[in-house]
């Protein structure tokens, strides 16, 4: 996905960290950038042969003001929200297996 937040610094940053939340399922949504504030949705993806490949959310919030830092330092504010969607999903796929081990 390629951002048009209105500052082009901004977009680069934003479409590094999708690419990177992207390759393990994950996606960036809700991006609103007012003024210097940056807010944002962060889904996790699922790789539930490697769940810790997954980025957390204090990872996409660590990268982004790192990146952010130096590509946009007049960004003061950065809130990123986690949409549990997708870890909801995955987690109740993983009991439902453990369940039907168990007891089918």
């Amino acid at each position: 996905m390629t951002y048009d937040v209105g500052d082009e610094k901004v977009d680069f940053v934003l479409d590094q960290i999708e690419t990177m939340v992207a390759s393990e399922g994950g996606t960036l949504e809700d991006v609103l950038l007012d003024g210097d504030d940056l807010s944002l949705s962060y889904k996790p993806g699922v790789n539930e042969e490697c769940p810790e490949c997954v980025p957390t959310h204090k990872m996409v919030e660590q990268f982004l003001t790192a990146s952010l830092g130096i590509h946009a330092p007049n960004i003061s504010s950065i809130r990123v929200n986690l949409n549990f969607t997708n870890m909801c999903s995955g987690w109740i796929r993983k009991v439902r297996g453990v369940i039907e081990r168990c007891f089918f």
